[in-house]
Order: C-alpha cells, then sequence, then structure tokens
C-alpha cells in the first residue's frame, strides 16, 4: 500500500485553518461588538466579566427600588406638609376659642371646625401609594385609623405596626424611609400627640371649658412642634434618596464603563484582523497553486 503524503500540502491546510480561524473571530466581534463571545475567547477575564455584570444587575435594583422609595417619600413629604397646616389651623381656632369673647355658640362651631381637621388628618394618616398604606408600618395593607366623630373618643387604637423598612443605597449602606401613622399622630408621649391634642382642644370646646381649652393650646403646640420634626425627618429622606439616586445612576455609568472595557471589541482592529485574514488567505491560495503535485505515475515512471 502506498501512502501519499504532501508536507507542503499539509502546512497550507494547517495555515488555511489558522486564517480562516482569525477571519471567523474577527467577523464574530464585528457582528457582535464584543471580544469576549464565549469562555474561550478570555478564560483569564471571565471572573472580572462576570463580576461587573453580577454589579450592574445588582445596582440597577437598588435604583429601582429608590424610584419606588422616592414616589413614597416625596407622597409623605407632601402630606405631612399639609399635615402641619393642619395643625397650625387647629392652633387658630383654639386661639379664636380660647378669646375670653367667645361664646359657647362660636366654640359649638370651631368644635365642629375642629373635627373637619381630625378627619382631615385621619385621612392622612391613611395615606395610600400603589395600594399600601405608607403610615402603617409593616402591615402596610391595613387601614392604621378610623374615626367616629359621635364618640367621646372618635380616634380608634392604631391597628398598623412599627415600621422596619429600610433601603439600600448603591453605596452599601441602608436607611429608614417611614415612620408610621402612630409614630405621626399618636405618638405614647402625650406631649407630641396630635390626635390627643386635638381631641381635647375639641372636647373642651364643645363642653365650653376655658380652662380646658388654655391646656389643651399648650399640648397643641407641642403636637405641632413634633409634626414639624416629622416634616424635617422626611425631608432629610427625600434628600437622601434624590442624592442615592444620582450616585447610583453615575455608578451604573462606571461600571458600564468598566464592562465595555473587559468586553466590547476594538472595533477598528477587528476590521484590521478581518482585511489580514482575508489578504493572507488569497495568498496562501495563489501560494497554493504553485505546490508540486505527486501522483502515482510519479512513483512508476
Amino acid at each position: 500500500m502506498i501512502t501519499f503524503y504532501n508536507e507542503q500540502i499539509q502546512s497550507f491546510l494547517d495555515g488555511m485553518n489558522r486564517i480562516q480561524e482569525r477571519q471567523a473571530q474577527a467577523q464574530l466581534e464585528l457582528t457582535t461588538g464584543l471580544r469576549i463571545n464565549k469562555v474561550a475567547d478570555a478564560p483569564d477575564l471571565i471572573s472580572d466579566l462576570l463580576a461587573v455584570r453580577s454589579g450592574i444587575a445588582h445596582n440597577t435594583q437598588i435604583g429601582q427600588n429608590l424610584a419606588s422609595v422616592k414616589t413614597e417619600t416625596d407622597t409623605a413629604e407632601s402630606v405631612i406638609s399639609n399635615a402641619v397646616t393642619l395643625v397650625e389651623r387647629a392652633q387658630s381656632l383654639g386661639a379664636q376659642g380660647a378669646s375670653d369673647m367667645a361664646s359657647a355658640q362660636t366654640r359649638q362651631q370651631l368644635a365642629q371646625e375642629l373635627g373637619s381637621v381630625l378627619t382631615q388628618l385621619v385621612n392622612t394618616a391613611n395615606t395610600t401609594v400603589g395600594g399600601r398604606y405608607i403610615f402603617g408600618g409593616d402591615s402596610d395593607h391595613t387601614q392604621p385609623y378610623t374615626i367616629d366623630l359621635t364618640q367621646a373618643n372618635p380616634m380608634s387604637a392604631y391597628a398598623g405596626t412599627v415600621a422596619t423598612r429600610q433601603v439600600e443605597l448603591a453605596d452599601g449602606s441602608t436607611i429608614a424611609i417611614s415612620r408610621t401613622a402612630q409614630d405621626i399622630f399618636d405618638s405614647p408621649d402625650s406631649a407630641s400627640n396630635v390626635f390627643m391634642a386635638i381631641t381635647g382642644l375639641r372636647t373642651a370646646l364643645l363642653n365650653n371649658d376655658s380652662t380646658a381649652i388654655a391646656q389643651s393650646l399648650a399640648d397643641l403646640n407641642g403636637a405641632d412642634t413634633h409634626m414639624n420634626n416629622m416634616l424635617s425627618f422626611y425631608g432629610s429622606v427625600q434628600d437622601r434618596v434624590g442624592a442615592a439616586i444620582t450616585f447610583a445612576s453615575q455608578y451604573d455609568t462606571q461600571l458600564r464603563t468598566q464592562l465595555s472595557t473587559i468586553q466590547d471589541a476594538d472595533e477598528t482592529q477587528s476590521i484590521i484582523d478581518l482585511t489580514q485574514a482575508q489578504t493572507q488567505q488569497q495568498a496562501a491560495l495563489a501560494a497554493e497553486g504553485q505546490i508540486p503535485r505527486t501522483s502515482l505515475f510519479n512513483f512508476i515512471a
């Protein structure tokens, strides 16, 4: 048996395979825009690539969470600001009722207005965003309060729970994002209990009790200070969330730049590689035509 083996032809075939592999790689990079399309393309960079991709996914989730929290805190700040105005309105009504010139009938009318103020504050305590009671603590699907002005104590007990929710920031820290309606309006500390102060003032006006009216006004001043502190809390959360959203956006840009550095193809270099491969292929084909051919007749001649 005679085996024909031409080292020049085998060398040509091996060279053509290498040229075609370079050509295919350059074409793939131009098509996908990536220089890493499979693990074998850069095994030493895969761990870095996966880490950056994971970082982008995590940061994206943080950004989405912050956007949701921003809607909640913006709403909370707005309604608490309105609640502060309502408390100030209650103070004004109480001051009118405390006047020696105020008749029992006038005080009855002022008490009715305070009932309206109290109802609006309860509505504030029951504010919802996206179907959630934002002041309900961790039981955010339970309405915190109900009110019945026909009762001596018109306010229900707080039906929510404590607030333990926090949001993660892009720098890895966390912040508390809410207070409960109980924290805001119905504090265990009577000196800052808004509902108690307004209910007490309303009762004093209904009873035409000047001494009780004066005491309730003093309590209401403490409640007003407390409400302004709650407003400051939500203003601070707004600022931190806004800054965190900006940071997350900037960090996303940084991560994506890092990802691009790792995986993106150099388009110019890929074009050069493709052109060179095509040129080499043409040259190799031309050279292949010059390789001497050996046949059976060369052996039997």
